[in-house]
C-alpha cells in the first residue's frame, strides 16, 4: 500500500503465472479465445475512453444522461456518507457525477490497468480534495478484495457502469453478482448499467464505428499479449470482426486471421488458418425482467430502474435481499 494525503494505492493484481495459464488455455480452446480483460493495458484503456465518445456508441451517452437526470433519486436511495465502490473505474468520467451528488465517505475505484487507474486517481483527488480515495488494482473477475483501511460502519454502494456485466457468460454473471452481494454486505446496494435488447442495426453500428476506433481497440489486445508473453502476434495479419448474434442476444467481437500463419507466445506455438477467428468479447444484452431475475438469484432485489425513452439502456438500483 502507498499513501499520499487521503489517496491510497493498493496492488492486488494477478501474478504473471496466472495470466500465462489463462491466456494459453484460451488459445487452446476451439474456437480460440482471449479474455476481454486483456483489452485493458494503458493503450487499450485510452482507446476505450475514445470509443465512449463516438457517435455510434450510445451506452455511455445514455448512461451519463441518466446519471444527470436522476442523481437526486439515486442520492435518496444511497443516503449520505456511503462507501462508494466502482468496478472497472477507467477514466472516472461517470463517477464524478455520483461524487458530486452523493458526497461519499470514501471512494474505491477498482481496475485491472494499474498505471491508468493510478493516474486517474491522482487527477480525481485534485478535483475532489475532500474525498478519501482507495485506488485498488485487481482483477475483479476473480472477486474483489477491499482494502482493510476502508472506513467501517458505513453503507457500501457498488457501481458497475457501462453494461460491462454483458462481457460475462450467464454463469459468470451470476457468480459476479453473488460476489458483489458478498462485498457490499447485508445493508449494501448496487447501481449497475445494463444494455438492453434492441434493433440489431443499432448494435452492429456501435461495435463497427466508421472511424475504426473499435477495430484498433480489438487489435491492440494482440500487442498486449505480445508484451505479457513475449509473443509475435502481428496485428496487421488480423482483422476486426463484430456482429450481433440474435439467437444468443449478444454482440460477438472476433479477430479474424487474414492468412495461414503460426504465432508464438509464452514459448508455445499456435496455428491459424486463413479466416479462423479468436473470440475476444461477448457482450450480452438483457431484457429488464431477465436481468432482475438474475439479480434476485444472486441475492439482490431490484428497487428501481431508470432508462431512456427508447429503452436502449437502463440503470438498476439493487438492494441486498435478506
Amino acid at each position: 500500500m502507498q499513501q499520499d494525503d487521503g489517496l491510497y494505492f493498493y496492488d492486488f493484481n494477478v501474478q504473471a503465472h496466472d495470466q500465462k495459464q489463462e491466456i494459453l488455455a484460451g488459445l487452446k480452446q476451439s474456437p480460440k479465445t482471449i479474455s476481454a480483460k486483456y483489452f485493458y493495458d494503458q493503450k487499450g484503456s485510452t482507446l476505450f475512453e475514445a470509443i465512449t465518445c463516438l457517435p455510434e456508441y450510445y451506452p455511455t451517452r445514455i448512461e451519463i444522461n441518466l446519471l444527470r437526470q436522476y442523481h437526486e433519486q439515486i442520492l435518496n436511495w444511497a443516503g449520505q456518507q456511503c462507501v462508494l465502490i466502482e468496478y472497472g473505474s477507467g477514466a472516472s468520467t461517470k463517477i464524478k457525477l455520483l461524487l458530486d451528488a452523493l458526497k461519499p465517505k470514501a471512494y474505491v475505484p477498482m481496475d485491472i490497468s494499474k498505471d491508468f487507474l493510478f493516474d486517474c486517481a491522482v487527477k480525481l483527488r485534485a478535483q475532489f480534495p475532500w474525498l478519501e480515495i482507495h485506488a485498488t488494482c485487481l482483477d475483479y473477475h476473480q472477486g474483489a478484495t477491499l482494502p482493510q483501511q476502508l472506513p467501517s460502519d458505513f453503507k457500501k454502494v457498488a457501481f458497475f457502469p457501462g453494461s460491462s456485466l454483458g462481457n460475462f457468460t450467464p454463469s459468470e454473471s451470476l457468480s459476479f453478482l453473488k460476489g458483489v452481494r458478498t462485498t457490499v454486505g447485508d445493508d449494501g446496494a448496487f447501481l449497475i448499467g445494463v444494455d438492453l435488447v434492441k434493433d440489431s442495426s443499432v448494435l452492429n453500428a456501435a461495435y463497427n464505428d466508421v472511424q475504426g476506433v473499435t477495430a484498433q481497440f480489438n487489435l491492440n489486445i494482440l500487442n498486449h499479449l505480445n508484451h505479457l508473453g513475449e509473443g509475435n502476434f502481428n496485428a496487421t495479419h488480423f482483422s476486426h470482426h463484430a456482429f450481433f448474434n440474435k439467437q444468443e442476444n449478444r454482440i460477438e467481437m472476433h479477430l479474424r486471421s487474414d492468412l495461414d500463419q503460426v504465432v508464438y507466445i509464452f514459448g508455445e506455438h499456435f496455428v491459424f488458418k486463413a479466416g479462423e477467428t479468436i473470440v475476444t468479447e461477448y457482450s450480452y444484452k438483457f431484457i429488464p425482467e431477465q436481468f432482475e431475475a438474475l439479480a434476485l438469484e444472486a441475492g439482490f432485489e431490484s428497487k428501481r430502474m431508470w432508462s431512456d425513452e427508447g429503452k436502449n439502456f437502463a440503470l438498476f438500483w439493487l438492494e441486498a435481499a435478506n
